[in-house]
């Protein structure tokens, strides 16, 4: 087996990995980075956001504002020291990216231009066209490839942690090209591996995002907290989960139902307000619309498509020339994949999976409850986004994030020395024997591509917009039962070299893992919070019960054990969550009662 041996491993290449690789780099130029990516970093799925990432920079604008609209937007289970913290640091970590070559949107006169997102009362979102995490990638890439310190493991799979001595001491990994593992030991471990909604039927992501580093840290111990706050996107394209970007809303489209009608207006979201200032009604949170298609659908005032029923995404109000300049992507998308141009007609949408709220849980800092392991990005329970994430602060946690994940394996790593390296190797040796171990099998003939597929119809059965009870329950009964064919899996392709057979069969073993703590985690939820709706009894929000972080911890042979801990609330108490006119009036409200 080979061995790396480096001060601080990354898992993970994409926005959290990269910004965290430089802050390494930029603190200490001695000190070497393991950055182990399962694809090449332009490939992470980062590249894939459209619409912006959010940070106070109009004057108009405040901290304590994003601070509110986030808590307010996650259902007030957010940590709220860890929120005033982010939005202080996001402002400056944007400007820091247009330094090193983002090329933010400008306004005429010159000052960075920011678009509306949903869940937020004033513009905040910073973006580049609709391609802001094209190019946020390509900047933080070529910023890391001026470090020489930075050691970059392009398509290598991470097979496991090593653990000694009660803390992260590096990760087994698997080299896909050759079929041969390393041993990466490290002082330090961040992970950074994204979020987990491939565990989903209709979901956005790309094919790499299967939970990697919260099975990771969950089978050694670390427990996932509030995974069963998934979040579903409004506005996705039926049957595939191409997203059609929230920046068509905060640019001022309209979501009408079969008949045309903004049918917004009838769940909490209206009135209906002139053009262009469209402040209200389909600039609402995300979970607030995905859960006003279901009741639209469930009283008929949906159309079928081949890919679920679905209601209309309108732009053609906003005209040609927009629409080229604000959201050429979504034209092009429009135009390739449905013969739909979208200035001159209306594009159909449902919601499908997007974002994993929950994760690994980390401090203010980024670190575990495991010493010498941090987190950051999707992966992490980072506490900014509670019961629903708003959108655009996804990308700008990913900077701040990863910065403070840095410097803290860092700091971290100067304090340490490293264990007996023969013994790490040992424990690598182990992990790469039951790795291939599943590739050599002979198994009772179960087929990963089958177990796959019924996951991922069980989880969106049980465990989509609304959920009960029942649903749940035949959810993680179902999963109990793949768990347990999944150890009678038997690979068609037992070859060393390029078999992705092999890897797509580890990845669902995550998956498995991460889709039971989503499942047990929500069943025992009696409430509905966020993105988290019940319809057996507990409909409404239960703060004097589950005010409280959900946290799942693994039980190889078992199903997970949900407890639950506290949530940080500072300033911000538990109130009533209102957007549109009733919103405004709340407002209003509270501001003169400050007069």
């Amino acid at each position: 087996m080979d061995h790396f041996d480096a001060d601080v491993l990354i898992v993970g290449a994409g926005g959290a990995g990269l910004r965290a690789a430089i802050a390494v780099a930029e603190a200490d130029p001695s000190l070497t980075v393991a950055l182990v990516s399962k694809v090449l970093p332009m490939r992470s799925h980062t590249v894939a956001a459209e619409g912006g990432s959010a940070g106070v920079i109009q004057s108009t604008d405040s901290l304590e504002a994003h601070f509110h609209d986030t808590v307010a937007g996650g259902d007030w289970l957010c940590e709220q020291d860890v929120v005033e913290f982010f939005v202080s640091r996001s402002t400056p970590e944007m400007i820091q990216l247009e330094h090193w070559g983002c090329p933010w949107n400008r306004k005429p006169d010159g000052n960075i231009n920011v678009r509306a997102f949903g869940g937020m009362k004033i513009e905040r979102t910073w973006f580049a066209a609709d391609r802001s995490g094209f190019h946020i990638l390509h900047t933080l890439f070529q910023t890391s490839t001026k470090f020489p310190s930075i050691k970059r493991f392009d398509e290598y799979f991470c097979v496991d942690l090593i653990v000694d001595d009660g803390r992260a001491q590096g990760a087994t990994v698997l080299s896909p090209v050759t079929g041969a593992f390393t041993a990466i030991t490290a002082r330090s471990v961040i992970l950074a591996t994204g979020g987990a909604g491939r565990v989903f039927r209709q979901n956005t992501n790309g094919g790499v995002v299967t939970g990697d580093g919260m099975a990771l840290a969950y089978r050694h111990g670390v427990p996932l907290r509030d995974m069963e706050f998934m979040q579903y996107h409004p506005t996705c394209m039926p049957g595939t989960g191409l997203l059609f970007t929230e920046a068509c809303r905060g640019e001022g489209g309209h979501l009408v139902n079969k008949d045309g009608y903004r049918y917004l207006q009838d769940y909490g979201l209206g009135p209906v307000t002139p053009e262009p200032r469209n402040k209200t009604m389909e600039l609402g949170p995300r979970d607030r619309l995905s859960q006003a298609f279901w009741h639209e659908s469930q009283k008929g005032r949906t159309f079928e498509t081949p890919g679920g029923d679905a209601v209309w995404l309108d732009l053609r109000h906003l005209g040609a020339a927009k629409i080229k300049e604000r959201l050429p992507l979504i034209r092009e998308m429009a135009i390739e994949f449905m013969d739909i141009d979208p200035a001159l007609g209306q594009i159909p949408v449902r919601p499908a999976v997007h974002y994993t709220m929950g994760g690994v849980p980390t401090d203010i800092r980024t670190a575990t409850s495991l010493p010498g392991l941090y987190a950051a990005g999707e992966c992490a329970s980072s506490g900014i986004h509670g019961a629903n994430r708003l959108g655009s602060n996804s990308l700008a946690e990913l900077f701040v994030f990863g910065h403070v994940a840095g410097d803290e394996a860092v700091k971290f790593s100067r304090g340490v020395s490293a264990s007996d390296s023969g013994k790490l190797i040992d424990q690598a040796k182990a992990s790469a024997a039951k790795a291939l171990s599943l590739r050599d099998q002979k198994g009772g003939g179960e087929r990963h591509a089958v177990l796959r597929k019924e996951m991922a119809l069980t989880m969106e059965k049980g465990c989509g917009i609304y959920r009960d009870a029942a649903g749940m329950q035949a959810t993680c009964d179902k999963l109990a039962e793949l768990k347990r064919r999944y150890r009678e899996v038997t690979l068609e392709d037992k070859s060393a070299v390029w078999n992705t057979d092999w890897v797509t069969a580890l990845e669902l073993g995550y998956e498995l893992d991460v889709a039971e703590a989503v499942a047990a985690s929500a069943l025992a939820r009696r409430e509905s919070r966020g993105a988290h709706q019940r319809l057996d009894g507990y409909e409404n929000r239960d703060d004097a019960h589950f005010l409280a972080h959900s946290l799942a911890t693994y039980r190889e042979a078992a199903a997970p054990e949900i407890s639950y801990g506290p949530v940080k609330i500072t300033t911000s108490q538990p109130a009533v969550r209102a957007y549109g006119a009733l919103g405004e009036a709340l407002e209003a409200k509270k501001d003169a009662a400050h007069a």
